[in-house]
Formats: C-alpha cells, sequence, structure tokens
C-alpha cells in the first residue's frame, strides 16, 4: 500500500507532534476498509519512530458510537497509544472510555479523508490549544448558554457546574483523548433543561451537507419535532433504532481551528472557526448520564452566542479575544 508524502507528513505530525509518541512506547492503529490508507500512513509514522505497533481491521460500525469487537476493546487497554481512523466514531463507546480510564491515549479519527488530514494537521496546534482552553475557562463560568442564528435557531442550554472540554490536538499526557484533526471546546448541557429550536443549515453527521435545513425543536432535553426535507427524514431515520436517548441533547461545541472548512465531513466541520455545534445522543464520555450507541453532531452557521450575558460569538465573528 502506497502513502503519499503529504499524507506520511501529516501522519507523522499527528504521532510524533500530537500524540507525542516516543521509540518505547506501544501504538495500537484500529481501522475499517474505507480508512484503510490513513489506518496504514499512522502505522507508518508510528514505526518510523522506532515503535512496537500493530494494526487492526474491523468491520465498519453501523453507526457512531457502536462498540468494536470485545477482543479489540481488550486490546485497546494493553497498549500505550491508540489510533482509530475508521468510518464510524469509536469515540463515544465504553471501549475507548475503559482504555482511557488505564491511562492509554486514545486518538479518533471518524471519517477523515487524506484530504482533510493534510490540510487540518498543518495547523497552528499550540494557538488553537490557547484558544481552545480559553473558551472552556469562559464557559465554565457559566450557567446557561443561548445561541441564535439567521436560519432560525434559537436555543438555551443550561450547563452550570459541567466541566468543560478542550480538544487541543495535543494529547501528550496518560489518559488524555480526543479527535484529530481538532480544534472545539464542548461540554454536556444538563440533561432535561435544554429548550428551544436548532436550525442546522451546515451539516449533520451521517448525512453530509445540508441543503435544506434541519428543524429541530427542543423540549425539557430532548429533540421533539423535527422537520424539512430529505435531511429531515434521515435523520428521523438515524435516530430511530436507538429510542428517546438518542434525542438528548447531549453537545454544546465552539469550533476553533482556523484550518477546517465546511466539507460535509463532521470531523472537520465542527471544528471550523465561526461555528457551534449541538449533538444529540450519548454524552458520557463529557461528563453526561446518557449512554447510547449514536451520537450525532448537528452544524449551526453564523451563530450569535452569549454565555449568561456575555455575548462572545455575532454572526459567526468572535467579538472577544481568544
Amino acid at each position: 500500500m502506497l502513502t503519499s508524502p503529504e499524507l506520511f507528513s501529516s501522519a507523522q505530525v499527528a504521532v510524533r507532534d500530537c500524540v507525542g509518541v516516543k521509540a518505547d512506547e506501544r501504538v495500537l492503529v484500529v481501522t475499517d476498509e474505507p480508512l484503510r490508507t490513513i489506518g496504514y500512513a499512522l502505522w507508518e509514522a508510528a514505526k518510523s519512530l522506532g515503535c512496537e505497533v500493530l494494526m487492526v481491521e474491523i468491520l465498519p460500525r453501523q453507526t457512531n458510537g457502536e462498540e468494536p469487537p470485545v477482543q479489540v476493546a481488550e486490546l485497546m487497554k494493553a497498549v500505550d497509544v491508540v489510533f482509530c481512523p475508521t468510518s464510524k466514531s469509536l469515540t463515544h463507546t465504553d471501549s475507548r472510555r475503559a482504555a482511557s480510564a488505564q491511562g492509554v491515549r486514545v486518538v479518533t479519527l471518524p471519517g477523515v479523508t487524506e484530504e482533510i488530514m493534510v490540510r487540518c494537521m498543518n495547523a497552528d496546534y499550540a494557538r488553537i490549544a490557547e484558544r481552545t482552553l480559553k473558551l472552556c475557562s469562559l464557559m465554565e463560568k457559566t450557567s446557561v448558554v443561548r445561541v441564535r442564528a439567521p436560519r432560525g435557531t434559537d436555543i438555551t442550554l443550561p450547563i452550570k457546574g459541567r466541566a468543560a472540554h478542550a480538544s487541543t490536538g495535543l494529547f501528550r499526557e496518560k489518559g488524555q483523548w480526543g479527535n484529530l484533526p481538532t480544534g472545539e471546546s464542548y461540554l454536556a448541557p444538563l440533561e432535561g433543561q435544554s429548550n428551544g429550536i436548532v436550525v442546522v443549515d451546515g451539516s449533520m453527521a451521517s448525512i453530509g451537507l445540508v441543503k435544506t435545513p434541519i428543524r429541530i425543536e427542543a423540549k425539557d432535553g430532548y429533540a421533539t419535532n423535527i422537520s424539512g426535507g430529505k435531511e429531515a427524514e434521515k435523520l428521523i431515520e438515524l435516530l430511530e433504532p436507538h429510542g428517546k436517548p438518542a434525542r438528548n441533547v447531549a453537545e454544546f461545541g465552539v469550533g476553533t481551528n482556523d484550518k477546517a472548512i465546511l466539507t460535509g465531513n463532521i470531523l472537520e466541520d465542527e471544528k471550523v472557526m465561526g461555528t457551534i455545534h449541538i449533538a444529540f445522543g450519548d454524552n458520557k464520555s463529557m461528563g453526561g448520564t446518557v449512554r447510547v450507541a449514536s451520537h450525532l453532531d448537528g452544524l449551526i452557521k453564523e451563530p450569535t452566542v452569549w454565555l449568561d450575558e456575555t455575548k462572545i460569538m455575532q454572526d459567526g465573528k468572535f467579538v472577544i479575544e481568544v
């Protein structure tokens, strides 16, 4: 399998710079057929550092958050670093959480493409980290987030007491985990308390770019009525097998990567600076209480955002210094 020089270089940035992998560490790459090329590039990058590195290919999962095979889950706990370039996300799985609890550094790259790797892994992750941590600090002092946007989004999300998570792109300490490429500040709103309207007009996880905006009514922490065009129908279809927990208002996140662009791939889209995303489903990974094999992010463009009474963003532009 041939790896382009550009992809190998971006994989090196991920392995060497973002995760700080050392020659004496054990590395595992978990991939599947659609992302085999990315998996191999990461394997090559770890090998070039002199690591003991394994690559395991699993069958593609059906949904984001579906567990890998139990044998792979056990293997994830037996190494120092795990990279998961897979077509469906393993981020919000018990397998990932168990590995992290053992001190393993876990990096997930759900649905990543060579183009996204090359573009976004060349970002200034030190600057992204600074911006992301500052927003997290502000969010942790906030009781209620309010978001409004031109297409009709108008929602309040109580967050008092919830820890904010900084996906900085730097995962060098034991137990740290997150996406690559990355750049977002996010947290789990309090269950049962978010109310209002979310209009997804950017992209939707497992659906892609949205041509007809998806209008989602949130009442007492759950998505109730969902309307729009074919994209809305697809979202209902994705949520249906998982019942009410999949409709939980699970996440509020702010993109902080200035290299990311809107492509229809939620891995990159949710990191785009000047956007926010609201996810539905599993929130256990971010300090919530809902565990379900579904986590779907919806991207909102040109948002105006308040943290309590402080406006931090106006029409997709930060009005505070980040």
